[in-house]
């Protein structure tokens, strides 16, 4: 066999080779479109639950009788994109507490997903049982937990409490 006839058929097999282990990306959603959340426990389905974009009620104080008790707000922190999509957090403050961290955006479709949705109890566990962004990488879910506490730790900071 001739020299240029092995060294076709050794670039036709290198190339055959990098073209079988080539890993499409994860379907992640154009920036603009609505990802819907749905809580574990929630009777909503994905088609009744209210977008992320209006899932976000107006920060609202209470009055008591001639005093003014602690407010309760919502803040959105930033979307963080990560290669496997964006990530964006939502927490609820009252009495200069952390009452609540809402995922409102993490990754979906294929194995981002169900990675995103295995992190996002742990993550949020460990965010209100801290009351701060200083949690611990989940383990296999290294750029989740890393965009999520970044998004927590802008919306503690825009909520004064960072």
């Amino acid at each position: 066999m001739p020299k240029r006839g092995i060294a076709a058929l050794a670039v036709t097999v290198v190339a055959l080779v990098l073209l079988l282990s080539f890993k499409t990306p994860d379907v992640v959603p154009a920036r603009g479109d609505s990802v819907a959340i749905v809580e574990p426990g929630s009777t909503a389905t994905p088609s009744t639950a209210a977008p992320a974009a209006d899932a976000t009620p107006a920060p609202s104080t209470s009055a008591g009788s001639g005093t003014t008790s602690a407010a309760t707000a919502t803040v959105d922190g930033p979307v963080v994109d990560t290669r496997y999509g964006g990530i964006q957090v939502e927490i609820v403050v009252a009495n200069g507490q952390v009452q609540d961290v809402i995922a409102i955006q993490l990754p979906t479709g294929r194995r981002s997903g169900q990675i995103s949705d295995a992190a996002a109890p742990i993550l949020r566990e460990e965010a209100l049982q801290a009351q701060s962004a200083s949690i611990d990488t989940v383990s296999g879910a290294t750029y989740t937990s890393d965009a999520y506490a970044q998004s927590l730790q802008a919306a503690l900071d825009q909520a004064g409490l960072g």
